[in-house]
């Protein structure tokens, strides 16, 4: 397994470990760098005590300096600054007085004789307790404010995801009004005319269709498979209006079959073309649409026979404002720029949108239930 690294996140997810941890590790090597100096110095034996003592004090006096450190954040700022430059001086004092009395103690006759210690000696030796107390107390604040940046960014990234996922909800959830709207409105047509059973064939697939729907996360992906059976239902439902003026036609790669996407996706592309095509002619139109690998991203293409373009008409969104819009937003925040949208209108008639998106098999947030 791999151990988290010093300043990686997972080191740092369980603070008090880190500390002592760290605590530990430092203070070692500051016994080993003393200890290698002596050497070095060709220190008697009777040298090395004081420096494990030394070694001792400093690490305990830094438990107290952590523990005090901790109290002066929670102050105002001015006052944490005076309080912290304040103790560390009076650490840097207690240690200097240690630091002489070992300086001291090692002088020849000291143990046996008067070996007292001056306020010359406690000056001339606090430089070095003042370096590594101050060393210290650098590390313990940067480390802590290193780990305060770090939460302000998580906390920042998480509210970017469930903005994200808000503002696909709520692109998702614009379909269904608009789509509920059409339908039962050819309903309600039909019940009129009095074609009952009509009418009912076409509640049962409205209910199928919005079971499926319904069922599946806004945010969620779902395979090419899952996505066109979700049309099928969809064009079920519109063929009971339009009968054969209605033609579809769906041509899937199964290398594309399994790969995801964002659901309902394609649904407003679909009803475009049986708005701005079928509708408008009297022998309706041919629909089709195609899911194929195109050197490794997936390319979907919904096209229809409609009269697109020509004679300069504007081809508008859906009335209520979402359809090729909802699919270019919706496609920005599931992929960012990784991805291509493009409009075609047909040289001989008809209307055409290209869509590509990255393979990908895994669901980037939660499984579509």
């Amino acid at each position: 397994m791999h151990q988290p690294t010093i300043l990686s996140r997972p080191f740092f997810e369980q603070k008090s470990r880190a500390f002592w941890m760290l605590q530990a590790a430092g203070w070692s090597g500051y016994l080993l760098l003393r200890t290698v100096v002596a050497v070095s110095n060709n220190v008697s034996v009777e040298g090395y005590p004081p420096i494990f003592i030394e070694a001792i004090v400093g690490y305990c006096l830094t438990l107290l300096l952590s523990t005090l450190y901790g109290y002066y954040r929670r102050q105002p700022r001015w006052r944490a600054i005076v309080l912290t430059v304040a103790t560390l001086l009076v650490a840097t004092l207690v240690y200097s007085v240690i630091q002489a009395f070992n300086i001291s103690f090692l002088r020849p006759g000291a143990r046996g004789g008067d070996g007292g210690i001056s306020w010359a000696l406690v000056i001339g030796s606090s430089f070095i307790p003042f370096t590594v107390l101050t060393g210290w107390t650098s590390l313990y604040f940067g480390i802590n404010w290193y780990l305060i940046v770090e939460e302000q960014v998580d906390r920042m990234r998480l509210l970017e995801t469930e903005a994200s996922s808000a503002q696909l909800a709520m692109l998702r959830y614009q379909l269904n009004p608009h789509f509920l709207f059409n339908t039962l409105n050819s309903i309600s047509t039909l019940v009129l005319l009095k074609e009952t059973q009509r009418a009912n064939a076409m509640l049962s697939r409205l209910a199928a269709f919005l079971r499926y729907t319904l069922a599946n996360e806004p945010t969620a992906h779902v395979t090419v498979v899952q996505e066109v059976e979700t049309l099928k239902l969809y064009l079920e439902i519109e063929k009971m209006r339009f009968e054969k003026r209605l033609r579809t036609n769906f041509e899937i790669d199964p290398a594309v079959e399994r790969a995801r996407l964002p659901s309902l996706l394609l649904q407003p592309l679909v009803e475009n073309a049986i708005k701005y095509a079928v509708t408008p002619q009297e022998e309706g139109a041919d629909i089709s649409v195609t899911a194929q690998l195109a050197a490794e991203r997936v390319r979907i293409t919904v096209s229809d026979t409609g009269p697109g373009l020509n004679g300069g008409t504007k081809r508008p969104s859906l009335s209520t404002g979402v359809g090729l819009t909802n699919i270019r937003e919706r496609l920005a925040q599931a992929y960012g720029p990784d991805h291509r949208f493009e409009i075609r209108a047909l040289p001989e008639g008809g209307f055409s949108v290209v869509i590509e998106i990255p393979y990908q098999l895994e669901e980037p947030a939660r499984e579509a239930g």
